[in-house]
């Protein structure tokens, strides 16, 4: 799950990691008004989508004045601006933030991820802030500084400190550095974080240490513990298709392409698109029912993939283990008769009870394609969407 910009700077702040003085804003007069509570003369008036690159697209704009904070909120505001993470078809913003204006004279970068090898929580941090960490990355791998967290200690003083000297902050900015850092690793820790990114941290003309954005991610599976962090979800920035597959607990993430995929098993599912791929198809979906899908569970699978206008054809591929293959046809059958299914369907089963699945799905009379195994199910379903 994600947040916005001025949630995520709420959840710092409550950890002493300094931000600039802003409010969230969803019209233009409380952006004015924002303004004016803030004081000062500079202000910058921030689109808040679940996006990053917003102000390359034109979503953070700076005022020097009330009028120009009203300009620029009425221009922002419902606006589908559009980034390299929001595609082609950009976000509406419906929300704002109107924050202080800053005396930026460094940007560094600092961020908290889950490294899986060594299986803790890793600091990176980088003096290259403002830019995107993945270009940074590839070309000056020499500037991304690592400390991996002992969990038992946590981020210690010590080694925040190291860290913030090595990315350029002055001396007397280390001991505000070494808190926002040890403030981060908090908050990513409490919440079940799986990223907490501030880009840019900057240093200031008198050498104060602010983080300047904020962005954080968590993980789904442990929200239960945490409904503070579920009250802030936007689903006006989630894909409706993914709201409602998450109702009937379902994996659904959409994509682009023409082929709607359900399968048992998120290994098996990404190995099913990979196929699809090599056969020159396009997945339109990832779709993991999970090991006990039921006949309901099936039917609201196929309802969520034929919302998909791109939606030319359909593979079941499931291996029968815990979930019988037999179970799994007779929820397809149903399923393909409720929705009055209109595109091709292909469906290879492996497993428990193979034979009777098979046998219930060549019983139905349904226009259903059997595939003996993954490569054939993958050929016969993009032949399916060029007409053979």
């Amino acid at each position: 799950m994600k947040i916005h910009e001025y949630q995520a700077k709420e959840l710092l702040r409550k950890h002493g990691v300094v931000t600039p003085r802003g409010y969230a804003c969803f019209s233009v007069d409380e952006a004015v008004e924002a303004a004016r509570k803030i004081g000062g003369s500079a202000w910058v008036v921030k689109a808040q989508i679940h996006a990053g690159g917003r102000g390359k697209g034109g979503g953070v704009k700076l005022a020097k004045s009330l009028d120009e904070v009203k300009s620029h909120a009425a221009r922002i505001l419902g606006m589908q601006l559009k980034t390299h993470q929001t595609g082609p078809e950009g976000q509406k913003v419906r929300r704002l933030l109107v924050e202080e204006g800053a005396d930026i004279r460094k940007e560094l970068y600092v961020g908290m991820v889950v490294d899986r090898g060594s299986q803790r929580v890793v600091l990176m941090a980088s003096s290259e802030g403002g830019m995107d960490i993945e270009e940074v990355a590839a070309t000056s791998p020499e500037k991304i500084h690592r400390v991996t967290v002992d969990p038992a200690q946590g981020l210690t003083d010590k080694d925040a400190a190291e860290i913030a000297r090595r990315i350029g902050v002055p001396e007397k900015g280390i001991a505000q550095a070494r808190d926002c850092l040890k403030g981060l690793y908090k908050v990513f820790d409490e919440t079940d974080a799986s990223l907490a990114e501030i880009n840019p941290l900057i240093v200031t003309g008198d050498d104060r240490v602010i983080a300047l954005d904020a962005k954080m991610n968590f993980d789904d599976n442990a929200l239960f513990r945490h409904p503070e962090i579920m009250a802030m979800r936007d689903l006006d920035e989630e894909d409706p298709a993914e709201i409602e597959a998450s109702k009937n607990d379902l994996s659904y993430i959409s994509l682009d392409g023409n082929i709607g995929c359900l399968v048992n098993g998120a290994g098996l599912a990404m190995a099913t698109m990979d196929i699809i791929k090599l056969y020159g198809g396009s997945p339109a979906n990832f779709l993991d029912v999970g090991g006990g899908a039921s006949t309901e569970k099936v039917t609201e699978a196929f309802k969520i993939m034929l919302r998909n206008p791109k939606l030319e054809a359909i593979l079941v591929n499931i291996f029968g283990g815990i979930m019988k293959c037999d179970v799994i046809a007779e929820g397809v059958v149903a399923a393909a008769r409720e929705v009055k299914l209109k595109v091709p369907l292909v469906v290879r089963l492996e497993g428990t009870n193979v034979e009777l699945g098979k046998k219930i799905l060549a019983e139905s009379k349904l226009p259903i394609i059997s595939a003996a195994n993954m490569a054939d199910a993958a050929e016969k379903v993009v032949k399916a969407t060029r007409g053979a």
